[in-house]
This record gives C-alpha cells, sequence and structure tokens, in this order.
C-alpha cells in the first residue's frame, strides 16, 4: 500500500475531526519524518512490516489513548516537550497564561517567577526560554512529573529554571517571588468530560479539585499571600465559567488590580491579581 492510501484508510478508521492530521504525525513518528517528507514520498509504497505498526498505532488512537502520550511529545509556545501518562498534556489554551506572564516579567529585570503544578515544565520552561534573565521555579508534587520536567529543561537547554518537589507553595518556606503562575486542576470532580475523550488517561490529580473545582485555586491563593514579594502578581488558568468566581477569591483575599485575560476562542481563560 502506498503512503497516501495509506493515510487514507487510517483517516477513515480514526473517524474524527482531526483524523488526517493525527493519521499523519502517527505515521510521521513511526518513520521518524517530518511532513514534508511524507508529501514528497505519497505514492512510495511501505513493508508489511511497517503496516502493522502504524496499525497498532491507529488502534491505540482508536480507543481512544492521546496522540501526545502515543507520540511521547507534544509541542507548546515552540517547545518540543516530553510528555507521558504522568502529566497532563499542554494545551494551546494555556499559551494564553504564558502571554500574560511574559507582559508583567521585563525582559531586561532580575525576576523570580513561579509555576506550579509545573507537570511537563511548560509554562516554567515557555517563561524561562522567552525571559532568560529571569529566575524561574517550578513545582510539582508529582516526582515523576518533575523529571519530566528537568528532562525537558535538559534537552532544550534551559538552565534559569529549578525544579522543587512540593505540595502547591508548602515547601518554599519563606522564599518570595515577583510572579507566581499556575495551571491547577480546576475541573468539578463529578463533571462527566472526566470520563470522556483524552481526559480519561490523563491523571486525574491534575483534573479535579473538588465539588466546585475550586478547591485547589483556593489553596493556591491562599498561600501565594505569603509568598508574593510586594506589587507581586498571581496569574491563575481556570475553567471556562470559573472567572468571576476566581476573581471574587482573589479581592477576598486582598489582591487589586483583579482582571481576565481571553483564550484564543474568546474565553476568559486566566485571572489575575496584585498583592497589596
Amino acid at each position: 500500500m502506498k503512503i497516501k492510501d495509506l493515510l487514507v484508510d487510517a483517516s477513515a478508521q480514526l473517524n474524527s475531526d482531526e483524523a488526517a492530521l493525527e493519521a499523519q504525525l502517527l505515521l510521521q513518528h513511526l518513520l521518524n519524518v517530518n511532513r514534508a517528507w511524507l508529501i514528497a514520498h505519497q505514492n512510495d509504497a511501505l513493508e508489511v512490516n511497517i503496516h502493522e505498526a502504524y496499525r497498532a498505532l491507529i488502534i491505540r488512537r482508536i480507543n481512544g489513548e492521546p496522540v501526545a502520550y502515543i507520540l511521547g511529545c507534544r509541542e507548546f509556545y515552540g517547545l518540543k516537550l516530553k510528555v507521558t501518562p504522568d502529566t497532563l498534556i499542554p494545551r494551546p489554551d494555556t499559551e494564553t497564561l504564558v502571554e500574560v506572564a511574559l507582559e508583567k516579567i521585563a525582559p531586561n529585570l532580575l525576576l523570580s517567577i513561579c509555576d506550579l503544578g509545573t507537570g511537563t515544565g511548560a509554562i516554567a520552561l515557555a517563561i524561562a526560554k522567552n525571559r532568560p534573565n529571569a529566575e524561574v521555579m517550578a513545582v510539582d508534587f508529582s516526582a515523576k512529573a518533575l523529571d519530566v520536567a528537568r528532562q525537558n529543561a535538559q534537552d532544550l537547554a534551559i538552565l534559569n529554571c529549578q525544579f522543587l518537589q512540593s505540595d502547591w507553595l508548602s515547601a518554599l518556606k519563606n522564599q518570595r517571588f515577583d510572579v507566581i503562575v499556575s495551571n491547577p486542576p480546576y475541573i468539578k470532580s463529578n463533571d462527566q468530560h472526566l470520563k470522556q475523550g483524552d481526559l480519561r488517561f490523563e491523571p486525574l490529580c491534575a483534573l479535579a479539585s473538588g465539588k466546585d473545582g475550586l478547591d485547589d485555586i483556593n489553596t493556591i491563593i491562599s498561600q501565594a499571600k505569603n509568598h508574593l514579594k510586594p506589587s507581586g502578581w498571581l496569574m491563575l488558568e481556570h475553567g471556562y465559567d470559573q472567572a468571576e468566581s476566581v476573581a471574587a477569591l482573589l479581592k477576598i483575599a486582598g489582591f487589586s488590580e483583579v482582571r481576565h485575560a481571553q483564550d484564543l476562542a474568546g474565553i476568559q481563560r486566566v485571572t489575575l491579581g496584585r498583592l497589596i
């Protein structure tokens, strides 16, 4: 079977909105080639053992396994990141949080940044890469997730990022930061989406947070007051319908200049406030 026919057949089996793209990505991964190579060689025939290996990947995807876990990587803010089932899969929506943080981090200043629940290190490493003068601390409760984040930092040759295992800010003692960012768990624990799609395969502890989804956000806001420098910023990603709730929590905790930032879909995805 020619490459073009193999891709058409795989796309039909996947039968999703992104079937063609996913079929292509999986074949690129298997052959260790880029998209341009596939196009240039679309009339080439592949050996039977390649067909079998490709079919195995397609079956994994049909069974619901996320493409990022099959490939072992995901691109985020221009960085190619290692991804494992021990980490949340970085998503484009979270790039909004990086953009908002970079607006507050002057390139020429030696500012200190903390990323809570770093997972793959996506947010921390994107900030560290784009602000080489900043000192970034990437925090996660999961030792396995931190191993992935450290590996990503090493692979990307990003040196201005440190890693710490901690239950949010509890292990940071008296350390204070100019900016604290977090994409914490914010899905309601009884949300049916947790049993659908890619979410079924991702670590539940990185997704769900109590009956209203705000348990961890509440904890972070409470702890952050003692770990921000004067006039420091706290920035939180949250669910599509949680912006006003998060803003209210920030104001109650004494934060000022509370505002929201929209993602590419126009959804209020990030809420931030400044410590008075």
